[in-house]
């Protein structure tokens, strides 16, 4: 019993040194199989590591510009103060601050007594003018009929002594005569008078219509339609004649055209060349949040000296009254643009002095150096003239450990877009 259990003892022993050897066995193999597979994905990563991964972005076509940005202030396209033409009291004042006018509309009216009292005169004189006019005309009337009468009785009396001599004396005719000539004389001078009635008339009107003018001034009417941005006078007040030197006039409104303004702004001296006379400009009011186009309306046509820049002015339209003079505003001018061009972005561009390349990805997934010519060039994106075409891959990561002809892995990447710098 105790010889069957010892043997006993000795199997189990066996069966556990098998069972060990087998685990371990299995252990060697399983760690075997694990450095096998570490040491494939060390051999997949080193051959992943000896191609480069670049930044690439294709050659496309697109519209290109440039374009500035300058700051001023919205003026009136017109802005004046109104005076009088003659002095004379305030008599209505029909405007305020803010009123908006019609042109020829009336804004203001002056009495002014002594134009009031000439106006009288003038029409006195011209009645009197009238009547010595009448007078006259009839003066020449009776001088007419007169002479009539005495040269047809000379007429008669020279022809009888002409035909019949000795029948009619010679005295008799040349009485006659005489007072034919003296008749003749008469109607003259009647018809002296009646021309020089006829001018003191007409003296008599142009004065009435000099002083009638003179006494229209007293309408202070609207040169422009526009509104009222300043009132200097009130009800009564005693203004001067805006034409004189000698006194310190003092003007009745100020007016200012509302639906039509200027933006004076200041090119410098590099964009000069790009300046056109109806450009369209886009004016930004950052006050209004809103943007109202523009042209540009004209230009001096010379650089200041002082300050390098040419005075432009962009016309702005304001049909609804939504401007006001003042406000600051950013014309935005467009100095070049171009329409389907291809474009690369700025940051493929290599420069060696005069020279510009580009290092593209081709069909082989290899670098090659390519040399380009480039026109139009923004912040963002370069027109690409010669060297390129449509599709290809150019590189706009770093490129600073490339070599002409390595094999690279090309990836797409998004471009940065930078905004044109304004010049204030």
């Amino acid at each position: 019993m105790s010889q069957s259990g010892s043997e006993s003892t000795r199997m189990q022993s066996r069966r556990t040194t098998f069972l060990a050897l087998v685990v371990m066995a299995l252990l060697i193999v399983l760690s075997a199989g694990l450095v096998s597979c570490n040491g494939g994905d060390a051999s997949k990563v080193e051959a992943d590591a000896a191609t480069t991964t670049v930044g690439v972005t294709r050659v496309v076509k697109k519209s290109l510009g440039r374009q500035i940005t300058l700051s001023s202030e919205l003026v009136p396209f017109q802005e004046i103060d109104v005076y009088a033409k003659e002095a004379g009291y305030v008599k209505n004042l029909y405007v305020d601050y803010g009123t908006h006018v019609k042109e020829g509309q009336l804004m203001a009216r002056l009495e002014i007594p002594e134009l009031e009292a000439q106006l009288q005169v003038d029409e006195a004189d011209i009645k009197n003018a009238n009547n010595e006019v009448t007078r006259s005309q009839h003066e020449l009337a009776r001088y007419q009929a007169l002479y009539n009468a005495l040269h047809l009785e000379y007429t008669r009396l020279n022809g009888v002594f002409e035909s019949q001599p000795g029948l009619v004396a010679q005295q008799e005719v040349d009485d006659a005569q005489g007072k034919d000539l003296a008749a003749a004389s008469q109607v003259d001078a009647g018809q002296a008078a009646l021309e020089a009635a006829q001018s003191q008339l007409a003296a008599a009107k142009a004065k009435l219509i000099h002083d009638q003018s003179l006494y229209d001034y007293s309408k202070i009417t609207a040169p422009f339609s526009g509104v009222v941005t300043e009132r200097y006078a009130n009800l009564g007040a005693l203004v001067q004649a805006g034409i004189g030197s000698s006194t310190q006039a003092m003007p009745i409104v100020r007016l200012s055209q509302d639906d039509l303004f200027r933006l004076v702004i200041p090119v410098p001296e590099a964009y000069v060349r790009f300046i056109r006379v109806g450009d369209p400009v886009d004016v930004r009011v950052p006050s209004l949040n809103r943007t109202f186009p523009g042209k540009v309306a004209r230009f001096s046509v010379d650089v200041r000296v002082d300050t390098r820049t040419m005075h432009t002015e962009v016309d702005v339209r304001n049909p609804n009254r939504v401007l006001v003079p003042g406000l600051y505003a950013e014309a935005t001018l467009t100095l070049e643009h171009r329409e389907d061009i291809p474009t690369v972005p700025v940051q493929a561009l290599n420069h060696e002095a005069d020279k510009t390349t580009v290092w593209i990805v081709d069909r082989d997934g290899r670098v090659q150096d390519r040399s380009v010519q480039t026109g139009l060039v923004t912040s963002s994106y370069a027109e690409v003239a010669s060297g390129l075409s449509e599709g290809e891959e150019v590189i706009v990561s770093d490129r600073s450990g490339l070599r002409n002809g390595e094999r690279v892995q090309a990836k797409n990447v998004a471009v940065l877009e930078y905004n044109e710098p304004n010049a204030q």
